[in-house]
């Protein structure tokens, strides 16, 4: 175990991404308590150190343990957020009627903004929490390949450039190389819409459309995700980096890709409902399509693919209508 600020962490949330980052962070702490719903999938990961439902092939170590009771939180310095984004204000709000501390550490790894509100999760944090310290962690970062000790990069964002070299410390290894980055607004806003541009490069794969449309697709996505994150508070250079492009990239590419694999799905002919079934898992992208929508609209921002995506998932067109609207919409230069 290395020194770092942080000798024991709780993470809320024993998916995928809770067990890769368990799996990770392992060597240097202590000891990590990963938190979720299941008191039976807990049992197990306690007994067989295998989270039963993710990653099953991922054997933890014997730092890592697991619980379905949310006070076994309150002890760590560090709290990881990797709920859904449609769970985090409710956990949050858990944690605080439970008497969670002031002085402890909260990292958001959820990848969306809050329906209606608009909310960053870092926002959502902070609002229940307006004394703890709050940052983010986002970029091309999938479970299966941190589990496995695959090379992997990731920025951490905070207003506290501290904070952001302690968490730093904690999140470089051999084979995961972290960055720090003051805006927090566009690292967050990147990680979230980069699930719908996924969704749409998914659906034009499935609809057999070809490489230079899906190239031309999400070449389209980072400029609409520069123009919509930016508007938002987010800085143009943001969106070049890891929580813009790299995630971008990964995620409408990567066969570990939840909303690539709906999309997918989608232009295969599926439902929604029979493509969020078949996947098993939670695509943030679907219920991001919805919340980022309403924040384009507010922003006043243009967002054609994003629209095509919501009319796809909320309005019923059919997919190969919305991308050939996509293809014949009005010619416009470029960089416009």
């Amino acid at each position: 175990m290395s020194e770092t600020r942080f000798r024991s962490i709780a993470i809320l949330g024993s998916g995928s991404f809770g067990t890769g980052i368990a799996k990770l962070l392992s060597p240097k702490v202590e000891s990590i308590v990963l938190i979720g719903r299941d008191a039976g999938a807990a049992e197990t990961i306690n007994r067989e150190h295998r989270n039963p439902h993710y990653l099953p092939d991922i054997v933890l170590p014997e730092n890592v343990t697991a619980s379905s009771d949310p006070a076994d939180a309150l002890a760590h310095p560090l709290l990881i957020f990797v709920v859904p984004t449609s769970a985090t204000r409710a956990t949050a709000l858990n944690l605080s009627e439970l008497g969670l501390p002031q002085d402890r550490v909260l990292l958001s790894c959820a990848k969306g903004i809050e329906k209606q509100t608009g909310d960053r999760m870092s926002e959502v944090l902070r609002e229940v929490f307006p004394s703890n310290p709050v940052a983010a962690l986002s970029g091309p970062n999938h479970a299966e390949e941190i589990a496995a000790g695959m090379a992997t990069c990731a920025v951490i964002g905070s207003e506290d450039p501290q904070l952001a070299l302690s968490l730093q410390d904690l999140f470089t290894l051999p084979h995961f190389r972290s960055y720090t980055s003051d805006d927090l607004p566009g690292i967050e806003i990147g990680g979230a819409v980069k699930n719908i541009y996924a969704i749409a490069a998914g659906m034009a794969h499935g609809l057999g459309l070809g490489d230079n449309a899906v190239a031309a697709l999400v070449t389209r996505a980072l400029a609409e995700m520069t123009r919509l994150g930016t508007a938002l508070g987010g800085r143009t250079e943001t969106f070049s980096g890891l929580s813009g492009v790299g995630d971008l990239i990964v995620t409408c590419f990567s066969s570990h890709s939840r909303n690539h694999r709906v999309g997918l799905a989608l232009g295969s002919g599926k439902t929604l409902d029979e493509a969020v079934k078949s996947l098993g898992m939670v695509a943030e992208g679907v219920p991001n399509t919805l919340s980022i929508h309403e924040a384009a609209r507010r922003a006043n921002v243009r967002t054609p693919i994003i629209d095509a995506v919501y009319a796809i998932l909320y309005e019923g067109k059919p997919a190969p209508l919305a991308m050939k609207e996509l293809l014949s919409r009005d010619p416009r230069p470029e960089c416009g």
